[in-house]
């Protein structure tokens, strides 16, 4: 009898085992943001193809299927895999590669590093990025006099941490044609004492890098490869590359298909008139892991510059308001033509001036149509009325770290009115309806927690200040979370696959020991990634 009992048990066993449905991964014993509508959590998580198949409770999916491989995740907390809304992932991978500056303390330090660097490499044209003079006690821009008595025969190119000014040594000057006598509009090519300095801003720093030698192929790939380490390393999935010509994009794309590149690309590519009429008669492009559907249309230079476009003068140099870099008519006319294609426009505006501008350009030719998801990307300075212009159609892009990097300086350059409406993330987000989230590493760092610091707390990570930068504009934990996964996927039209965990998307997300949305905010930025998965593989 017991032992026809003993097999009645197996078969039965067997039989519900049977019944299972198979997965390729199991995630249990969790706390999952979900980060869908309703903001619901949920204990565990299958996955089978690189897509979520389940969402629930730990008792109920281990019922019902059977994994290749479960992974008890012991109580820990589970997000959407973190986007970057806005960075330049292969100007990071290529900064790998040359002189390193940030952090640099002095314009001495710059020097020292830049000697050790061609002391180590002795390479033709050295290439150096990340210093900026307000970090530095004497907070004026360097001259090239100590690196024309250094390298008097090496061109030497070294670019601000924000990409709009580089210090340029006179045999790089030589090299790219510029003279006292050059004149390039939308930027400056600075002149003291009748002399260049060697500090150009904005536009005149295209002459330089067109005389650069261009990197081996081989130096690409594995610059593209160790900005994904780094990614992956900080929990992101996906990153909105602000600003690609074709060969990388194409590149990246290759890479992609042969599985050598996991990373997620949401490229925008450089707005010149020669890539406009090409992506346009192309079409949107788009792979499981690239999407091609948008242009980076450059409005004007930086604060830190002082390239951004001012209606008024700047508080700390009279008679100057930085500039625009393309005329109103030539933008206009940029604006209609990707208007008429299915691509948006994302654009570079930190002055309010640029922002005016762009936004009136935006509504003008978007007025008959809808669901078209353009950006502003920085979004920095603006007017009080020019807030009224965000919707879903037009969606703020912000990086929380710039508020909290450049109020040390911001209001020298604006004075205490304008101040009021710089940074002002929580007053966007109350007009667009969303707000997308990033960094625009490598001018600040790739650290997503960084991110989530500086939004939610407004303080840098020396905790300052006390209350809060304009504490007014701080966004909850929630549009935070919201604001780097589920409202970045939506700008990027790709809502309906990734941003969330919910059935029917990847399976793109992070594992953490701690829960971002109740962690005392202070610890947050020290918080890292246990595990990083993008479409169900362990990236980290």
């Amino acid at each position: 009898m017991k032992k026809i009992l003993f097999i009645s048990f197996f078969l039965a066993s067997q039989a519900i085992f049977a019944q299972k449905q198979n997965a390729d991964l199991l995630i249990t014993n969790a706390t999952i943001y979900t980060v869908n509508p309703k903001f619901d959590q949920a204990e565990a998580m299958a996955v089978k193809s690189g897509k979520i198949i389940a969402v629930g409770k730990t008792a109920d999916l281990i019922k019902k299927y059977k994994a290749v491989k479960t992974i008890n995740a012991e109580g820990k907390f589970v997000y959407p895999g973190f986007y970057d809304a806005h960075a330049h992932f292969y100007s990071f991978g290529m900064n790998l590669q040359t002189v390193n500056l940030r952090g640099t303390q002095s314009f001495q330090e710059v020097l020292d590093k830049v000697t050790a660097f061609q002391k180590e490499k002795n390479v033709n044209f050295i290439i150096g990025r990340g210093w900026d003079q307000n970090d530095w006690k004497v907070k004026e821009f360097p001259s090239k006099k100590e690196l024309d008595a250094l390298f008097p025969n090496t061109p030497v190119a070294l670019t601000r941490i924000d990409g709009h000014a580089m210090l340029a040594n006179s045999k790089a000057l030589e090299l790219a044609g510029i003279r006292k006598t050059t004149k390039i509009e939308g930027g400056q090519i600075e002149i003291k004492d009748g002399e260049l300095t060697g500090i150009l801003i904005d536009n005149p720093m295209e002459k330089v890098y067109a005389v650069v030698p261009k990197p081996k192929k081989e130096t690409q790939i594995q610059a593209l490869k160790d900005a994904q380490k780094v990614m992956f390393d900080h929990g992101l999935t996906t990153i909105n590359e602000a600003g690609l010509e074709k060969e990388i994009i194409d590149l990246i794309d290759t890479l992609q298909q042969k599985n050598e590149l996991d990373i997620n690309i949401y490229a925008m590519v450089k707005a010149t008139q020669d890539n406009v009429d090409l992506y346009t008669q192309l079409g949107v492009y788009k792979t499981d892991k690239l999407n091609v559907r948008s242009f980076k249309f450059m409005g004007d230079g930086a604060l830190g510059s002082r390239g951004a476009c001012l209606h008024n003068e700047y508080s700390d140099m009279p008679k100057h308001f930085g500039a625009l870099l393309s005329p109103i008519a030539d933008i206009k006319k940029m604006a209609k033509q990707i208007a008429d294609s299915d691509y948006q426009m994302n654009s570079h505006a930190i002055g309010d001036s640029t922002n005016a501008v762009l936004l009136n350009i935006y509504k003008e030719v978007l007025k008959d149509k809808s669901d078209r998801r353009w950006k502003i990307e920085h979004a920095q300075i603006m007017l009080e009325k020019d807030f009224d212009a965000f919707s879903l159609n037009i969606i703020p892009s912000v990086q929380p770290t710039h508020a909290t990097s450049d109020m040390y300086w911001a209001e020298k350059r604006l004075g205490s009115s304008r101040i009021k409406n710089s940074y002002a993330y929580k007053k966007m987000l109350d007009k667009a309806g969303i707000i997308a989230l990033g960094t625009d590493f490598p001018i600040e760092e790739v650290n997503p927690m960084y991110t989530f610091y500086a939004a939610v707390a407004r303080k840098d990570l020396k905790n300052y200040p006390e209350g809060g930068f304009q504490p007014e504009n701080a966004l909850t934990r929630e549009e935070t979370l919201k604001g780097m996964t589920i409202w970045a996927a939506y700008s990027n039209f790709e809502e309906n696959e990734k941003g969330s965990l919910e059935v029917g998307k990847w399976a793109d997300f992070t594992i953490f020991d701690n829960d971002l949305l109740t962690e005392d905010i202070d610890a947050i930025p020290f918080v890292k990634p246990v595990n990083t998965f993008i479409k169900g593989k362990q990236v980290k």
